[in-house]
């Protein structure tokens, strides 16, 4: 299944982002948490690349046997950090070979221990590139999906540029979109809004990260932290309390969204099922 083509149904997607563990048994717990949230009917599965395409060969195992052993429709993240264009041929003919159909084309993240990205010798510097590079090689046939930033990219200086980027992704032939995490969801309706206004048409799928332990990290990905939220987390006495709050707070936020039309709702689940199970099932009533 093309998530294109999922996307374009009435009733909205619900998908959930993974992590490639670090060890075996790492593997067994994420398979668990799989287990766990297959109840719930997801759309698809994604899971993702390691800095520096770190975790190459895991990623390329993982969404094929998630495919191949539980039925969930998965999508592989790939970067061009590192990466030449004949070594990214070679990652999409191992994706496609194990029945791979959907892949989220991303720059990425430097590798361990660098501070900033340097474009590879015969590669790539940014997502569009990887996106038309797949696109124009009559040899594949994916859908893809790119990355989108409501409140901006961290290593951009304004929205304008920010949003230009965006649609040389579009201009590309992006199929579909995946935002950054954020808690203002006003921010993500001006954003879309900005996006259509730039001639940018594809779907825009809001990406939702309950708080469930500290705001520090969430802060690193570049998402402002609500004044309301910062004030509830701040004076919560446990991380019990903090993650209550957190899965209240999302599963508002989420009910909004779902209300006000998104496409869909893909979550970053941290490789656990407890929080993102609880906000699904709050909303039953709207993604069925």
């Amino acid at each position: 299944m093309r998530i294109r083509d999922r996307l374009t149904q009435e009733q909205p997607t619900c998908s959930f982002e993974f992590f490639p563990p670090k060890s075996p048994a790492g593997v067994d717990a994420l398979f668990t948490t799989i287990a766990e949230l297959r109840d719930l009917a997801p759309s698809f599965v994604s899971v993702t690349y390691g800095a520096g395409g770190s975790t190459r060969d895991l990623t390329i195992d993982l969404v094929t046997r998630i495919k191949r052993e539980t039925g969930i429709e998965a999508m592989a993240h790939l970067t061009c950090v590192g990466h030449s264009r004949h070594e990214l041929r070679a990652i999409l003919e191992r994706l496609a070979a194990g029945g791979i159909e959907n892949i989220m084309a991303l720059r990425g993240d430097p590798p361990k221990g660098s501070t900033t990205f340097e474009r590879p010798v015969d590669g790539f510097g940014y997502g569009s590139e990887l996106i038309d590079f797949i696109n124009t090689d009559s040899a594949f046939d994916f859908c893809l999906g790119g990355g989108c930033y409501p409140e901006i990219h961290i290593e951009c200086d304004s929205a304008e540029r920010d949003l230009a980027h965006l649609k040389l992704k579009a201009d590309a032939g992006v199929d579909f979109l995946v935002t950054q995490l954020f808690f203002d969801n006003q921010a993500y309706f001006d954003f879309v809004a900005a996006a259509q206004d730039a001639g940018i048409s594809v779907p825009i799928v809001p990406g939702i990260m309950p708080v469930t332990n500290n705001l520090e990290r969430l802060e690193r990905f570049g998402a402002k932290i609500p004044d309301e939220l910062r004030t509830a987390i701040t004076a919560a006495p446990n991380e019990e309390a903090i993650a209550e709050i957190g899965i209240g707070w999302s599963t508002r936020q989420c009910r909004e969204l779902l209300e006000r039309g998104v496409p869909g709702l893909h979550f970053y689940t941290l490789n656990k099922s407890t929080a993102t199970a609880q906000i699904v099932n709050n909303l039953r009533d709207l993604l069925g």
